[in-house]
């Protein structure tokens, strides 16, 4: 198992991030969603090694293989443990590509860290650039909704999570694109990860606001949504991330549930070549 040792500490051990690295080329970083790990990329990775990429896929802090330290999970330290991956794999010329959750790294290390180590990057399902409904994001998730999922984690976090894998894809107008047996290895990816970490991510992707880190992307940047995404609306997030990035492609899944990495595989593999190979 191969894993990096970040610059974050906790009682006075470093935090270390599982990874896995595979194939020859220009490298790109696949960024997971919550509550989900690397492993959720599975029918992206060999498409991409095939295709000629160095794919390097690794597990966020308090998920999958990776350390489950008690605090720090908001998008600054989960920038820098990607921005770390970066300096210790001495990587330039990437693309890095975040699902739902992980578009939140790709936004915060771009606005903290620039582009100077960048290619391009990607945002599927994402939910940059601000999920929260306010005065001024009227298109947003109501505070109640996060609050929600943080109260039925603490009462039952297994149902939950269950719950939320039908969801995730859409499973009753899906059943013919992805089976019970996938949505039962999701979750038990999903209930690998540290129980604090999962709550504490819902204050990460839920009220962090990516909209001056949006400002700051200046290279091709990829947009991939769902236009039935019940998770992170496309309203909410892809239409509006294309509107304010200056250099994007933008491309909407006609039915795509949240988890279009899942129920449109196909589709969203050759979107994603097609944009790294253009």
């Amino acid at each position: 198992m191969s894993f990096i040792e970040t610059t974050s500490v906790e009682k006075e051990k470093p935090i270390k991030l599982f990874y896995e690295d595979y194939g020859k080329g220009k490298p790109v970083i696949l960024i997971h969603g919550w509550p989900l790990s690397h492993r959720m990329w599975e029918y992206q990775i060999e498409t991409l090694v095939n295709e000629g990429f160095r794919v390097i896929a690794y597990d966020r802090r308090g998920f999958g293989d990776s350390d489950k330290p008690w605090e720090e999970y908001n998008y600054d330290i989960l920038a820098k443990d990607l921005h770390d991956i970066i300096e210790k794999l001495t990587l330039t010329q990437v693309s890095i590509i975040g699902f739902s959750m992980g578009g939140g790294e790709v936004a915060r290390y771009i606005g903290k860290y620039g582009t100077k180590k960048l290619l391009k990057a990607g945002l599927i399902s994402a939910v940059p650039p601000y999920m929260l409904k306010t005065k001024d994001n009227p298109e947003g998730i109501e505070e109640d909704v996060f609050e929600g999922f943080k109260k039925e984690i603490r009462k039952d976090r297994a149902a939950f999570l269950e719950n939320f894998g039908q969801q995730f894809v859409n499973f009753e107008e899906n059943k013919d694109k992805v089976s019970k047996q996938q949505l039962h290895y999701c979750w038990t990816i999903a209930t690998k990860a540290s129980a604090k970490a999962t709550l504490d991510c819902i204050d990460a992707f839920g009220y962090t606001d990516f909209r001056e880190d949006l400002k700051k992307f200046d290279i091709p940047t990829l947009v991939v949504h769902g236009d039935a995404d019940e998770i992170v609306p496309i309203k909410t997030a892809g239409e509006k991330s294309d509107n304010m990035l200056s250099n994007s492609t933008y491309k909407v899944i006609e039915g795509g549930p949240h988890g279009i990495v899942f129920t449109h595989k196909e589709q969203v593999n050759k979107i994603v070549v097609d944009f790294l190979k253009s």
